[in-house]
C-alpha cells in the first residue's frame, strides 16, 4: 500500500474501515463496538503508510468522517479508548525518537561482508517496529541469534508473529543494556543520534559493531560506509570508536 500514489492509501482504508462498520451493524453488532473495531481496523492499517503524517491521517480519517457525517454517535467513553488504542500503537517516546520507519527489503544485505560475525552472534534490533530491520539481518546474517525491542505493545505482537524466528519483547531501547550484543542496529532519526553514540560507547564491548541507517553519528569514527540499493548510507562503527569525526566516502555495495 505504501507504494500506491497519495492520498489512494488513505481512501482505501477510509472505504475499508466504513465497509467493516457497515457489515458489524448490517449483523447488528453493537454500535459502539462496530465503531470501535472499525476505528482499531483503520489504526492497525495505517502502519503501513510510508510517512508519520500520513499515517496519522489514515489512522484518524474514518472516526473523523463519522463524527462529521452525523451517522452515528460514538459515546464519549468510546472516543477515550480510540485514543488509549492510538496511545498503544503510537506511544509517547514514539514522539521522541523514530517513528515507525521500516527498513526497505535488501537495504542491509552487504553488511556482513564488512562487519562479519560468528555463527550465533547476538544481533539487536533497536526499535524494530513491525520487523522490516530483523527481516534484513537475517538475510545478512543467518545464522546469528536476532533480537528485537520495540515500545508499543501491539507493534511488538506484529513483529513477533512476522518474524517468529527472533526474540521478540517489549521495552525502551534506553532502559536496554546493549553490552550483550554484538551488534545493535538502529534507524532512528538524526536527534537520536548523540544519545545512541554515548551509549554504544559507554556499553557495548570492544570488537562491537554499531549500524545506523541513513544517520550518521558523529561523535563517532565510522570504520565504514555501505551504501543500500535506494542509495541510503549504511553507517558502521566498531566499538571502540575514537570520538573524532572524519570523512569516510560511501563505498556500493559488495
Amino acid at each position: 500500500m505504501a507504494r500506491l500514489p497519495w492520498p489512494a492509501p488513505a481512501l482505501l482504508v477510509w472505504a475499508a474501515a466504513w465497509g467493516l462498520y457497515r457489515a458489524l451493524e448490517g449483523l447488528a453488532w453493537p454500535q459502539p463496538v462496530s465503531i470501535t473495531l472499525a476505528c482499531l481496523f483503520g489504526i492497525a492499517l495505517s502502519l503501513l503508510g510510508n510517512s508519520w503524517w500520513r499515517r496519522a491521517l489514515i489512522a484518524a480519517g474514518f472516526p473523523v468522517a463519522l463524527a462529521a457525517s452525523g451517522a452515528a454517535v460514538l459515546p464519549p467513553w468510546g472516543w477515550l479508548v480510540l485514543l488509549v488504542l492510538l496511545a498503544l500503537v503510537y506511544p509517547l517516546n514514539a514522539w521522541r525518537d523514530a517513528p515507525l520507519f521500516p527498513t526497505p527489503a535488501n537495504a542491509l544485505n552487504s553488511l556482513a561482508g564488512s562487519a562479519p560475525l560468528p555463527p550465533g552472534a547476538l544481533v539487536l534490533d533497536a526499535g524494530c517496529g513491525l520487523g522490516h530491520g530483523l527481516k534484513a539481518l537475517r538475510q545478512a546474517y543467518p545464522q546469528a541469534q536476532l533480537e528485537g525491542i520495540e515500545g508499543s505493545w501491539p507493534l511488538r505482537a506484529a513483529c513477533a508473529l512476522y518474524c517468529p524466528w527472533a526474540r521478540v519483547r517489549q521495552g525502551d531501547i534506553w532502559r536496554t543494556d546493549w553490552s550483550r550484543y554484538a551488534l545493535v542496529y538502529l534507524f532512528q532519526r538524526p536527534e537520536s543520534m548523540p544519545r545512541a553514540a554515548a551509549k554504544a560507547g559507554a556499553e557495548m564491548r570492544a570488537g562491537s559493531w554499531l549500524v545506523s541507517l541513513e544517520f550518521e553519528a558523529r561523535d563517532l569514527v565510522a570504520h565504514t560506509v555501505l551504501s543500500a540499493p535506494d542509495g541510503r548510507p549504511v553507517w558502521l562503527y566498531h566499538i571502540p570508536s575514537v570520538r573524532q569525526v572524519r570523512d569516510v566516502s560511501p563505498l556500493r555495495g559488495q
